[in-house]
């Protein structure tokens, strides 16, 4: 876990641009009280490599000798253990080592971040003592999560709950223990396979985007290099033992600094301004500006920030926290104020240009009331404009409607439906069952197969050696005194048997497969109902996708049915084929029904335990078979059968056939044929389709 060897890492200083990336580590190393920092990027451009440079440069550390907790000599903020030896009177040596670097594994529980009870120390002399966990190991050090976006959510949290108060806290199994934690937190991630939750996401104090160097010439000398270090290590990272000796002790000297750096008035109105102008969420964006910024001018050796310092920075804090996709606007930063007079000289200018604005706008709103009255004299062109809007119509959705009632034939015409504006959908989870299962996620709440996961319960069962301490110790409590007398010559304080062991049983969470088969002949451009359902697909997909749910979209129309977006979890992709979806043709549902039965087969091979749910958006008016008979009994024959199969699949169907006098619920004896709940939507919303599986 812990980083200790001399073996040669890839210097900091031989990476080449990533220049963004670098400045955030270099903060990171100044001021860990920034929070951390993100990093996101595809594959093979320098991330992990970065990091594990860093750590190399960072100074050593003095720490209390034979502490586990890497206690500061110097400090007030100490362990148990420390203040034990303090209250006894006891002298308290120190040493010298490096800078802790932890690697924290994907595959780490929460015992061995956080910390557990020593199990061996508790058998032989009856003791409870505490087992320090990575936490622990990592304090005044780093700890580096490689993909942090896979890790479970639960640990993510307690790790940034520490990174943030400095303080590791344990309250399990009768323990209760308090423990400084203070690291600096870095992650990296690759945004193709899934984000981080918001707001994991705002307790970054960084972010950074990086990507593969362009420059023909650069990709060059990074192969030479890295060519170099693969064959020479040694002689290649002497090299650039001059660059790294400089940045280490630059590093050190911004240490030193930073307790003197003071950040003026007006500049921090000047970070409030910028954070307010980007619409950022919460104010965490604004503390981590303002203790970057007097990072980066202790780094460049100042004890006052400047706006440049601010500027500098700015990016790298609000990148992941702004509510929209558009790069950071920095407005132009403030002048200082001089003295009294030029304050007041600034407010006469300021208050003279706003009576200019303001004889200015009034004579812009006469102008405007004159075009307006000479505009709305009727003309004979735009009178059939008026009678459509007078109706409530909406000229631009006039003429898909009046497409739309023709009729379903195989001549129709395609169409491509804008998609509905997205909305917040309600909370949906599976029901709770006693199948283990594996796998990520954040839906629903399932017993896990392996040793990852929440601690809710024992059990007698060996299923996995995932031992309960506590249970274990209570199961065997009555019978101690009886089985010291029976085996005195066991040299133990407690006498455990094979009964007594109790296994953990552990929760977390997992994601869904979500099928959606979808009409997608002509009848769907009737009545706006195919942008109502694209609407709703894209609401779901976008709460799946902050779930880790996987989703796949079959559509079938014409004579067939095709997989158009297979089991997937990346929402721009999903975004742009939905977008692109066209309409027209016949309605092919047994095709539409056969398809989504092999997806299934596959799904089901490749994860038994998975429970998929197919949502059937259809009138149910199919009138294009594979056989010989009827299309409509063709699909609800087929529809059967494959509810046979698939018994343990959830169905939905979602009747789109518009309101009126005469209805044929076809669709309503689909889903009785695939026993699933129906749902007629007046307007197709994503609130009603989550219905079928939401946990009261």
């Amino acid at each position: 876990m812990q980083t200790t060897s001399t073996f040669c890492v890839f210097p900091f200083s031989a990476i080449i641009g990533q220049q963004q990336m670098k400045l955030a580590l270099m903060l990171n190393a100044v001021n860990p009280a920034i929070g951390g920092v993100l990093i996101r990027g595809e594959k093979g451009t320098a991330k992990s490599t970065a990091v594990r440079g860093l750590a190399r440069l960072l100074p050593p550390i003095d720490v209390v000798d034979k502490c586990a907790f890497r206690c500061d000599p110097g400090s007030e903020y100490r362990c148990f253990s420390c203040k034990e030896l303090i209250a006894s009177g006891k002298v308290i040596s120190a040493r010298k080592i490096p800078a802790p670097f932890v690697d924290l594994p994907l595959g780490a529980t929460e015992d061995m971040v956080l910390g557990a009870i020593d199990f061996e120390a508790a058998v032989k002399t009856g003791t409870t003592q505490f087992m320090p966990g990575l936490l622990a190991r990592a304090n005044r050090g780093i700890i580096y999560i490689d993909e942090v976006n896979l890790l479970d959510d639960h640990l993510v949290d307690a790790i940034l709950d520490s990174a943030e108060s400095g303080v590791n806290v344990v309250e399990r199994e009768g323990l209760s223990i308090r423990h400084p934690s203070r690291f600096m937190l870095v992650g990296t991630m690759n945004p193709e396979e899934g984000e981080l939750r918001p707001q994991i996401l705002d307790r970054f104090g960084l972010a950074v985007q990086v990507e593969s160097e362009s420059d023909p010439e650069l990709r060059v000398e990074l192969l030479r290099r890295r060519e170099h270090y693969d064959l020479e290590p040694e002689t290649f990272t002497e090299k650039f033992t001059k660059e790294s000796a400089i940045i280490s002790e630059q590093i050190g000297n911004a240490r030193s600094l930073l307790p003197s750096v003071f950040t003026p008035k007006h500049l921090l109105m000047f970070i409030a301004e910028i954070c307010a102008q980007n619409n950022v969420a919460g104010h965490r964006a604004d503390l981590a500006i303002e203790r970057a910024a007097c990072a980066h001018a202790a780094l460049n050796g100042r004890t006052e920030v400047s706006s440049d310092d601010i500027i500098k920075v700015a990016t790298l804090a609000l990148l992941h926290r702004m509510r929209t996709t558009q790069e950071p606007q920095i407005p132009p930063p403030p002048q200082p104020p001089a003295n009294e007079q030029e304050q007041e000289q600034e407010q006469e200018q300021e208050q003279e240009q706003e009576q200019e604005q303001d004889q200015d706008t009034s004579q812009q709103e006469s102008d405007t009331s004159e075009q307006q009255a000479e505009a709305e004299q009727p003309s004979p062109q735009n009178g059939e404009q008026d009678n459509q809007s007078q109706s409530g119509q909406n000229p631009q959705d006039a003429q898909p409607e009046q497409q739309s009632k023709s009729k379903d034939n195989a001549s129709s015409p395609e169409e491509v439906y804008q998609v509905g504006e997205p909305f917040k959908v309600k909370k949906f989870t599976a029901e709770k069952d006693k199948v283990l299962r594996s796998g990520s996620g954040r839906r629903s709440r399932t017993r896990s197969a392996t040793k990852q996961g929440r601690y809710v319960k024992s059990t007698p069962r060996r299923e996995r050696n995932d031992l309960a301490l506590d249970a274990t110790l209570r199961a065997a409590a009555p019978y101690q005194l009886h089985r010291k007398t029976v085996a005195p010559e066991r040299n133990v304080s407690v006498h455990i048997m094979e009964p007594d062991i109790r296994e953990k049983v552990r929760e977390r969470r997992v994601g869904n497969v979500l099928i959606f088969l979808v009409d997608g002949s002509g009848s769907m451009g009737a009545q706006r109902r195919m942008v109502e359902t694209k609407a709703a697909i894209m609401s779901l997909l976008l709460d799946a996708y902050q779930k880790r749910d996987k989703v796949c979209m079959i559509i079938f129309r014409g004579d067939d049915a095709q997989i158009v977006l297979p089991p997937t979890g990346s929402v721009d992709m999903a975004g742009k084929l939905l977008a692109e979806l066209p309409i027209g043709g016949r309605t092919p549902l047994t095709a539409g029904l056969l398809r989504t039965a092999e997806v299934l087969d596959r799904i089901l091979r490749k994860s038994p335990t998975t429970r998929p749910l197919v949502l059937v958006v259809t009138d149910g008016k199919a009138n294009y078979g594979i056989g010989d008979g009827a299309p409509h009994l063709e699909a609800i024959t087929a529809a059967a059968r494959v509810k046979d199969r698939f018994d343990n699949v959830r169905f939905a169907v979602i009747d789109t056939e518009p309101p009126g006098v005469v209805r044929f619920q076809l669709a309503r004896q689909l889903a009785s044929a695939l026993q699933a709940e129906y749902f007629h939507p007046e307007t197709l919303r994503a609130e009603d389709l989550v219905k079928i599986a939401k946990d009261e």
